[in-house]
This record gives structure tokens, sequence and C-alpha cells, in this order.
């Protein structure tokens, strides 16, 4: 289903807390984007086109390492943004974006949205409670690198994905990219994956891919409470 400008907006975590009048000015403004599979979004260093709501599809944003490895920073499925920091903060790209498969999004220009936050005090207060909320999952991820083993850091991020209220969870189809967001590799996800299976933690799904089927036990292990993997 192809969703319009008011619907990705509306849908949008990020800009939730948007309200009144800036509402409709960030709709004025807003351009309907589509990428086909594998179609770079734009590069690190590139300047920034704006903030990206994504509508249908999935984006990683991912580093390239002087030696040429790639760490993907992040997964940003529907309702999730991406470029935000650098729009705001007038810099470039300081990432890749890639779309992982056929995605829809919702593109706030740059020069259009930093004019709408120096004129709106009411848009930066209401948008100071996400850039919050997106510090706070920054600080989530290095603790899952720092402190979390592998089952943790998957049962989290699971966790985070699962669709209420049927607990369903749908993985990129490259296992790889989700190996490097979390900092494994892509063998130790897929016998961490196989043991949550096999201990009755997620079930497979035919249509939606995987299913949780008990959260709790999933909780237990983010927080290194559980039974090891």
């Amino acid at each position: 289903m192809s969703l319009d400008a008011a619907e990705i907006l509306a849908n949008c975590r990020f800009f939730r807390g948007v309200a009144g009048p800036n509402v409709e000015r960030l709709l004025q403004m807003a351009v309907v984007r589509t990428y086909a599979r594998a179609k770079t979004i734009f590069r690190e260093g590139d300047p920034c086109p704006g903030v990206f709501i994504v509508g249908n599809g999935l984006v990683r944003v991912y580093k390239i390492a002087p030696n040429g490895k790639e760490h993907v920073l992040h997964l940003v499925g529907p309702g999730g943004t991406f470029a935000e920091v650098a729009a705001i903060g007038g810099f470039p790209c300081p990432a890749f974006a890639e779309a992982l498969e056929d995605t829809r999004c919702l593109l706030l220009p740059a020069a259009p949205f930093t004019r709408a936050l120096r004129e709106s005090h009411d848009l930066c207060l209401q948008l100071m409670t996400s850039m919050a909320g997106w510090v706070k999952h920054l600080v989530g991820l290095l603790e899952d690198i720092a402190l979390r083993d592998a089952a943790g850091r998957l049962a989290r991020y699971l966790l985070t994905l699962a669709q209420r209220p049927a607990g369903t969870i749908q993985l990129p189809s490259l296992k790889k990219h989700l190996a490097s967001h979390l900092n494994l590799t892509s063998e130790t996800l897929s016998r961490t994956l196989r043991r949550m299976l096999d201990t009755g933690l997620i079930g497979e799904d035919e249509r939606s891919g995987l299913r949780i089927l008990s959260e709790q036990g999933l909780r237990d292990l983010a927080e290194g409470v559980g039974p090891l993997l």
C-alpha cells in the first residue's frame, strides 16, 4: 500500500509531537520520493537533502571504514527517519544511505525545513523531545555493544521491531546487514537466531518471517537475567 504524505508524516515517531499549524507547514514543503531496491539515496559527504521519513520499505544507513569494511548504523523501516540530525545541524551527510527494498519516503527539504525551525519557536520546542529520544536511542546502541552479549543484543532488537499486537517480526532480506548493525558476525547472528527458535522464544511465521512466543523470555535475555543461549 502506498501512503500519501499526510499518512507518512502522521505515522512518524520523530514528528509525533508536532501539532497545530506546524503539521500543515511541514506538509506544504514535503516531497514524496521512491527508491528502487539497492538504490543509493545519498553518500557520506553529500550536502544533506533534508529529513527523510520512511513510509514503506527499508533503508540502511552505514559507514565505510578506511579498510573498506561496512558498518550498519541504522536499519530504518516505516515510521522511522534518517538524516534528521544533519538537516537540523546544517552539516553534510555523515554516512551512506541505501534502499534495501523498494522504498517510499517523504522528504522535508533542508532549506525550507531549517527556515521553519528559525521562524517557529513552537516547532523547535515540539522537536526537542524527539531529539532527546534520539539521543536516548544512541545511548542504548552503545549499551548494547558494550554491555550485552550477542543474545542480549538480538533479543533487545527483536523486541523493538515486533509489530503489535501479533508480535510479528520482519527481518532484513540480507541478514548480514542486521549482523553489522548489532556488531555481530553473520555466523553468530544465525546461530543465536537458531537457539532462540530451538528454545521457543521465537517461532517462524510463513507470512511475516518471525513471531515472538515469549516476550518475557526475550526481555530477561535482553537484561542478562535469562538463561544463556
